[in-house]
């Protein structure tokens, strides 16, 4: 259990580490080249741990080499399995769904499979679209769920449609297996896609290893077979969303926080919009080229479609609860099919807090302002909750947060940094 100490204001810099997203691509694509590249500045957490150990499963060589990580690829030319083999992804969403398609390139039987909550969240779709480019794939209990069995023997290719409304990873998947299927890979998007911005950073990290998309915009994706991920070096950037959490802390203290590793200027890490939000409610933001620093204020709530930094939502409620008037967060339904029922958990926990939260069918409604007491808070073993419970502490006492360690998902060091900022302040 971790009990939060109240502080106002909140002074001080935080160095931000490696991003989880990009840590995710850059090892998929630097496993699947021929040449060896070394990965600078990656994150290791639960989530990225699960991705590294299924491509050595597959055939990657990885090993640490002073705090970076040297990987001799596959060149897409993946074990072969003689027997069926299991690969378990814990609850790492990320790693199931974007590893699903390179998989397929395989030879034998594969189990994909995870934790209780991992085996509640949908993957049919994407299994549904690797069935029509000639992939032999099916979940085996729950339907359009894991556990997924694949019987590995390449991809055809060819077109296919997928909704855009679930999960971009879907579509992220796709993309990074589409050199090696027998034809061109094309993948047409049906309505809206949403967190569109992870595509981007897929696309920017094939696109550094080697590996050109030709692109409509966010409907019409192709893949060039026949075309080869090249070995090389990537400097992983700071995790804005792990910075955001710091951000947040400046905004409902009424202080000014730091973040460094962190390239307001250049990412393409989506959830850097978050700053906008902030600026919006009320908040000072000064961006420079290598660093962050946001300066709380007289905070007012907003109206704001999260559809495309859903990771953020949990942090925005948190700073809407000391927002005067109300925060209205749309378009997020996808919420409800992460590490909990995010959407759910949010408004519960903050209820407790005696906040005043209406759920809705895709987003929350957050009123700003009440009076709060603190409470035994159960973050659902969502690591988002629990970092966006810790901002909330800051400004009510006696909150606790139960399971603490389950930030160890996306960010093991939190803890340790968030203590070391509230010390400084």
């Amino acid at each position: 259990m971790k009990e939060i100490e109240p502080l106002s204001p909140l002074h001080g810099t935080v160095k931000i580490p490696g991003s989880k997203s990009i840590t995710h691509r850059a090892v998929i694509a630097s496993g699947l080249a021929k040449e060896e590249s070394s990965i600078k500045n990656y994150l290791e957490c639960e989530d990225t741990l699960h991705t590294i150990e299924a491509m050595r499963e597959l055939g990657a060589e990885i090993f640490r080499a002073q705090d970076n990580l040297r990987i001799t690829g596959t060149g897409g030319k993946l074990n072969r399995v003689p027997a069926r083999k299991e690969l378990f992804f814990g609850n790492s969403g990320t790693s199931f769904r974007l590893l699903l398609s390179i998989v397929a390139l395989g030879r034998g039987e594969f189990l994909l499979t995870g934790s209780e909550r991992m085996l509640e969240r949908p993957i049919g779709p994407l299994v549904h679209a690797l069935n029509h480019l000639g992939v032999e794939a099916w979940c085996r209990e729950k339907s359009d769920c894991p556990p997924v069995l694949v019987k590995a023997c390449g991809i055809d290719g060819g077109r296919v449609q997928m909704a855009g409304n679930q999960s971009s990873q879907f579509v992220s998947s796709l993309l990074f297996a589409g050199p090696f299927a027998e034809k061109d890979m094309e993948i047409e998007i049906v309505g809206d896609l949403v967190s569109k911005p992870y595509v981007d950073m897929t696309l920017d990290v094939m696109a550094h290893f080697g590996v050109r998309v030709e692109r409509d915009g966010y409907r019409y994706f192709r893949v060039r077979a026949g075309q080869e991920y090249k070995g090389g070096e990537m400097t992983v950037e700071g995790d804005v969303s792990s910075a955001s959490y710091f951000w947040a802390a400046a905004a409902v203290t009424g202080g000014g926080v730091t973040t460094e590793n962190i390239y307001p200027l250049d990412t393409r890490q989506g959830d850097i919009r978050f700053l906008d939000l902030l600026e919006a409610m009320g908040c000072r933001i000064e961006r420079r080229s290598d660093h962050v620093t946001v300066q709380g204020g007289t905070l007012t709530g907003i109206d704001v479609d999260m559809g495309a930094m859903p990771d953020m939502v949990p942090t925005l409620a948190a700073v809407a609860l000391f927002s005067a008037g109300k925060t209205t967060i749309r378009n997020v339904h996808h919420l409800r099919f992460k590490e909990s029922d995010r959407l759910r958990a949010v408004a519960t926990e903050w209820k407790r807090l005696g906040g005043r939260v209406e759920e809705v069918r895709d987003g929350l409604i957050v009123h700003g302002g009440g009076r709060l007491h603190g409470d035994l808070m159960d973050p659902h073993n969502d690591h988002r909750l629990a970092m966006s419970l810790a901002v909330v502490g800051l400004r009510v006492p006696d909150v606790k947060i139960r399971n603490e360690g389950c930030v160890a998902k996306s960010f093991p060091r939190f803890w340790d940094l968030w203590d070391g900022l509230c010390r400084l302040s």
